[in-house]
Protein backbone atom coordinates (compact mmCIF):
# COMPACT_ATOMS: atom_id res chain seq x y z
CA UNK A 1 0.00 0.00 0.00
CA UNK A 2 2.12 2.93 -1.20
CA UNK A 3 1.06 6.09 0.64
CA UNK A 4 1.18 9.67 -0.63
CA UNK A 5 -0.11 12.89 0.92
CA UNK A 6 -2.04 15.97 -0.10
CA UNK A 7 -2.41 19.15 1.95
CA UNK A 8 -5.93 20.54 1.71
CA UNK A 9 -8.16 23.06 3.38
CA UNK A 10 -10.51 21.33 5.83
CA UNK A 11 -13.63 22.83 4.23
CA UNK A 12 -12.62 21.45 0.81
CA UNK A 13 -12.24 18.00 2.36
CA UNK A 14 -15.68 18.31 4.00
CA UNK A 15 -17.16 19.08 0.57
CA UNK A 16 -15.35 16.08 -0.92
CA UNK A 17 -16.87 13.77 1.67
CA UNK A 18 -20.32 14.89 0.52
CA UNK A 19 -19.60 14.42 -3.18
CA UNK A 20 -17.39 11.32 -2.96
CA UNK A 21 -14.34 12.89 -4.60
CA UNK A 22 -11.82 15.64 -3.87
CA UNK A 23 -10.86 18.03 -6.65
CA UNK A 24 -8.27 20.76 -6.23
CA UNK A 25 -8.30 23.78 -8.60
CA UNK A 26 -4.94 22.59 -9.97
CA UNK A 27 -6.75 19.65 -11.59
CA UNK A 28 -8.54 22.06 -13.92
CA UNK A 29 -5.64 24.51 -14.24
CA UNK A 30 -2.72 22.06 -14.62
CA UNK A 31 -4.35 18.70 -15.26
CA UNK A 32 -3.35 17.08 -11.96
CA UNK A 33 -3.49 17.35 -8.16
CA UNK A 34 -0.15 17.98 -6.45
CA UNK A 35 0.80 15.44 -3.78
CA UNK A 36 3.87 14.65 -1.71
CA UNK A 37 5.84 11.84 -0.20
CA UNK A 38 6.07 11.96 3.60
CA UNK A 39 9.50 13.61 3.66
CA UNK A 40 8.26 16.37 1.31
CA UNK A 41 5.22 17.55 3.29
CA UNK A 42 7.11 19.99 5.54
CA UNK A 43 8.64 21.74 2.54
CA UNK A 44 5.26 21.98 0.80
CA UNK A 45 3.75 23.52 3.92
CA UNK A 46 6.58 26.03 4.13
CA UNK A 47 6.52 26.97 0.42
CA UNK A 48 2.78 27.11 -0.25
CA UNK A 49 0.85 27.28 3.02
CA UNK A 50 2.84 29.63 5.24
CA UNK A 51 0.42 31.49 7.50
CA UNK A 52 -2.59 29.46 6.31
CA UNK A 53 -4.92 27.80 8.81
CA UNK A 54 -7.63 25.16 8.75
CA UNK A 55 -5.40 22.69 6.91
CA UNK A 56 -5.51 18.90 6.84
CA UNK A 57 -3.13 16.30 5.46
CA UNK A 58 -4.90 13.64 3.41
CA UNK A 59 -3.27 10.23 3.69
CA UNK A 60 -3.86 8.53 0.34
CA UNK A 61 -3.55 4.81 -0.35
CA UNK A 62 -2.48 4.76 -3.99
CA UNK A 63 -3.71 1.17 -4.40
CA UNK A 64 -7.24 2.48 -3.81
CA UNK A 65 -7.08 5.46 -6.20
CA UNK A 66 -9.45 5.38 -9.15
CA UNK A 67 -7.45 8.11 -10.92
CA UNK A 68 -4.01 7.58 -12.42
CA UNK A 69 -0.99 8.91 -10.53
CA UNK A 70 2.65 9.30 -11.55
CA UNK A 71 5.83 10.72 -10.11
CA UNK A 72 6.85 13.82 -12.05
CA UNK A 73 10.10 15.80 -11.88
CA UNK A 74 9.83 19.30 -10.41
CA UNK A 75 12.60 21.53 -11.76
CA UNK A 76 11.69 24.15 -9.15
CA UNK A 77 12.62 21.91 -6.21
CA UNK A 78 14.86 19.45 -8.06
CA UNK A 79 12.79 16.55 -6.74
CA UNK A 80 10.16 14.07 -7.91
CA UNK A 81 6.59 14.51 -6.64
CA UNK A 82 3.47 12.35 -7.03
CA UNK A 83 0.71 13.90 -9.13
CA UNK A 84 -2.83 12.53 -9.40
CA UNK A 85 -4.33 12.98 -12.88
CA UNK A 86 -7.98 13.07 -11.82
CA UNK A 87 -10.13 13.46 -8.72
CA UNK A 88 -9.16 11.76 -5.47
CA UNK A 89 -11.89 9.30 -4.56
CA UNK A 90 -12.77 9.62 -0.89
CA UNK A 91 -12.40 5.86 -0.39
CA UNK A 92 -8.64 6.14 -1.15
CA UNK A 93 -8.12 8.51 1.81
CA UNK A 94 -7.22 6.36 4.80
CA UNK A 95 -6.65 9.18 7.30
CA UNK A 96 -7.11 12.92 7.63
CA UNK A 97 -4.62 14.64 9.92
CA UNK A 98 -5.27 18.19 11.14
CA UNK A 99 -2.26 20.45 10.63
Amino acid sequence: MPIIYHVAFADAWETAKQTGAYEHPSLKDEGFIHCSQEHQVAGVLERYFDGKTNLVKLVIDTDQLTSHYVFDWSPTTQDTFPHIYGPINVSAVTDVIPL
